[in-house]
């Protein structure tokens, strides 16, 4: 396990003094599991859920569900929304969010290894789309390395 990019947004925040939590849905919790792998975390890292079903993104985050009859789970306004709705939840400056398919078929039409990442903060909510190769562990592991240097670069410049 690469700790690198988690070193990177724990300086970041601190320096900053910036709170942070996470939405994860295709990750499971990874985003979470790199950045409390380094010490410090709770400096920063307020909260992070793993909402998997449509039920959970509808009754933990409020996402309506004609958001995914609309755009499906996997879905670029389903990651903005997941963002959104944990960093307002949970009161933190920035949120990052996931949301994707890792296989191993095809789901809702979407191809295997296609993942949505947001960023959410006061200043609005980017998106990044990534079509990740390999295994489901190597995708996984992908994107949430992804995030991580998403989320890094967009605090860094904000």
């Amino acid at each position: 396990m690469d700790l690198n990019l988690a070193k990177t947004i724990h300086s970041i925040f601190k320096k900053k003094g910036l709170s942070l939590s996470v939405a994860e849905s295709c990750t499971g919790g990874l985003i979470c599991h790199y950045l409390t792998a380094v010490p410090g975390a709770s400096s920063f890292l307020q909260a992070g859920v793993v909402v998997y079903s449509a039920e959970s993104k509808t009754n933990i985050l409020g996402i309506p569900r004609k958001i995914f009859s609309a755009h499906g789970m996997v879905s670029e306004e389903t990651a903005r929304l997941m963002a959104k709705k944990v960093r307002t939840l949970t009161k933190t400056d920035v949120a990052v969010s996931t949301t994707g398919n890792l296989g191993p078929g095809v789901l809702e039409d979407k191809p295997k290894g296609l993942v949505f990442v947001a960023v959410s903060s006061k200043k609005g909510t980017v998106t990044r789309k990534l079509q990740l190769k390999g295994t489901r562990g190597r995708a996984k592991e992908k994107a949430v390395l992804s995030a991580l240097g998403f989320l890094a670069e967009v605090v860094s410049n904000g």
